[in-house]
């Protein structure tokens, strides 16, 4: 775009695994070559002494540990799954009220379930419910593990009663990716306003409510919901790609993941799987970026989210003989005047399609408003080359440099008065004015005066002791 510059100077992820996605729904790469992503439930039992209270004419606590005892025969033949039991309550009687009462009875390990099946058997509740306590011990439950999605899982028969705040540890520990969005099953009274906010609440009201709580929160976490995020043109048409692209958890604003988009052979976006209980935020580091905010996820299903990200692209070149490198320009809003990027000339770059005002980090400053950005398409933005000052000096001094411009002089840039004798820029072509007075004379009429052009690719010295 010679045009009118040469005339005027003018980031809760279950898990996530990419793959190729083709248009049958399989992948062009085996699963059996990718490594399965490890699940890891952790029961946190309530074994305080309100559950030998009564539930349908029979004790919670002889009910609960017998569904959930029967219940995770069921998990056994479930590939890439590990479960561990956690106990609050069982310690210390009441009174007194002790909360520093939860243990981890069975950790994590292969083969473990006749373990939690013998320890649900000897669990005898005695005392406090101090569910936050239980919650911040749990963080330690889980062994680093870089593949594993970690949840735990709530079964309690009332709320907190040591004066914590199990909502805040619950988001401390998603925020700081140990747990993903924890499960809470009520047993009895409905629990939901007090335990809605640590995680995904289920209600049973009786046996039958609580087995398909259970299953309800199998399927859930073991669900494969997938997405894929469309970058649209201005067409319509999925096509921008190779950009980099963060997926947030609306409520705790944790980043969940961070990737570069990309398209397969047949054109397709590379296809996600998702927690679907979480909402997210999704980011697209286009230059400037562009979002959605609060995406919901339709559960096993395949989501299409589809993002405006028309981009077009930016040359900026110098017209010289020689080669002349590290000159930038500011890629700015032309209404706001904020800066999206900062951009070598010599190199191309893409942007979201519109107008862009730009300003050429050379002395003297180059501002080139109304650049064009229009998709699939390159604009091109060159300008004259530089050329090279010399000035020397008489000595240590004050003084400054000018453009002529429109019979004005524009200040362009003061000179060092601790350097002695020379100093040397690259000034763009046009007429400038050197004004400049010795430090050690006090009269104005002292001041040296010199006018002198610059043109591309020349060197004019201008000598202030003649």
């Amino acid at each position: 775009m010679r045009n009118s510059v040469a005339k005027n100077w003018g980031v809760f992820i279950v898990g996530v695994m990419l793959f190729w996605y083709l248009p049958n729904g399989f992948s062009q790469k085996k699963m059996a070559e990718q490594e399965p992503q490890k699940t890891r439930l952790l029961f946190v039992f309530d074994a305080s002494q309100s559950m030998f209270g009564l539930w349908n004419n029979q004790q919670k606590i002889f009910v609960a540990r017998n569904i959930l005892s029967n219940w995770v025969d069921s998990l056994e033949n479930i590939a890439d799954l590990e479960i561990a039991l956690r106990v609050y309550g069982d310690i210390y009687s009441v009174p007194p009220q002790i909360c520093e009462d939860s243990r981890l009875v069975v950790p994590f390990g292969t083969n473990n379930i006749k373990k939690v099946k013998k320890a649900l058997r000897e669990i005898v509740p005695k005392g406090t419910t101090p569910i936050t306590y239980a919650l911040e011990q749990a963080a330690g439950d889980f062994p680093k593990c870089d593949n594993c999605r970690n949840i735990i899982v709530l079964i309690t028969d009332g709320i907190e009663e040591c004066g914590g705040d199990p909502c805040e540890v619950s988001v401390k520990l998603q925020q700081q990716g140990i747990i993903l969005k924890p499960f809470v099953i009520g047993i009895g009274a409905d629990f939901e306003n007090s335990f809605d906010c640590v995680g995904t609440y289920i209600q049973a009201k009786n046996e039958e409510h609580f087995i398909g709580a259970l299953h309800i929160m199998i399927s859930k976490a073991m669900n494969s919901t997938t997405s894929q995020i469309n970058l649209l043109d201005a067409n319509h048409r999925p096509t921008t790609t190779n950009v980099p692209i963060s997926i947030y958890d609306h409520e705790t604003n944790l980043l969940k993941l961070n990737f570069i988009h990309t398209l397969n052979a047949f054109g397709v976006p590379d296809t996600l799987f998702l927690d679907p209980r979480t909402v997210y935020d999704i980011v697209v580091h286009t230059i400037p970026p562009v979002r959605s905010d609060s995406v919901v996820l339709r559960m096993g299903e395949h989501n299409t989210i589809a993002i405006d990200a028309p981009v077009g692209a930016l040359q900026l070149g110098i017209i010289s003989k020689e080669p002349i490198s590290g000159l930038q320009a500011l890629v700015k809003d032309p209404q706001t005047q904020q800066t999206y990027n900062l951009q070598l000339f010599g190199q191309e770059e893409q942007y979201i399609t519109g107008s862009y005002t730009l300003e050429v980090l050379s002395l003297p400053r180059l501002i080139i408003p109304q650049v064009n950005i229009n998709q699939n398409h390159a604009t091109k933005v060159e300008i004259p080359g530089p050329g090279i000052l010399i000035v020397k000096k008489p000595g240590l001094g004050y003084g400054s440099l000018f453009e002529e411009k429109d019979g004005q002089m524009i200040w362009v840039y003061n000179f060092r008065n601790e350097i002695n004798h020379l100093e040397s820029l690259y000034l763009l072509p046009g007429k400038y004015h050197i004004v400049y007075r010795t430090k050690f004379s006090n009269e104005t009429t002292n001041s040296l005066n010199k006018r002198f052009v610059i043109k591309t690719g020349e060197t004019v010295t201008i000598d202030l002791n003649k």
